[in-house]
């Protein structure tokens, strides 16, 4: 069965990574069928060959859960299309205090209706006992 994955290189604690198309019983570092291309993570710079990945698995090669979402979210010219995410992390006294003015907020906003309908009810009052 083949297989298409990464093949690590690079150096301690800064991998780079090749795509390729390899048997699925070759370890990790063997001699690939083919290279589709190379991942660097850290850099977040890929570069594809969508088409060449695409024929393979249209022949019947299985890729593994990382190389599927890189195939996935791979422009036309081979980069990859890198959406960071957009959540901040708050300290727990950021939160409380976030989270308080929220509840005011959202307190001024149930007085102000209040007070809307407390005034409709003024405005019709009169017009119902003329």
């Amino acid at each position: 069965m083949l297989k298409i994955r990464l093949k690590r290189l690079g150096a301690k604690k800064a991998p780079t990574y090749r795509v390729i198309v390899i048997n699925s019983t070759t370890k990790r570092e063997g001699k690939p069928i083919e290279e589709l291309g190379y991942y660097n993570p850290k850099t977040k710079e890929m570069k594809l060959n969508k088409e060449h990945a695409q024929a393979w698995i249209s022949k019947g090669a299985q890729p593994t859960d990382t190389v599927k979402y890189l195939i996935a979210n791979c422009n036309a010219d081979g980069s990859l299309n890198y959406k960071k995410a957009e959540t901040v992390k708050l300290s727990k006294k950021a939160q409380a205090k976030k989270a308080a003015e929220e509840e005011a907020a959202k307190k001024a906003a149930e007085e102000a209706e209040a007070a809307k309908e407390a005034e409709q009810e003024k405005s019709e009052e009169p017009a119902t006992e003329a």
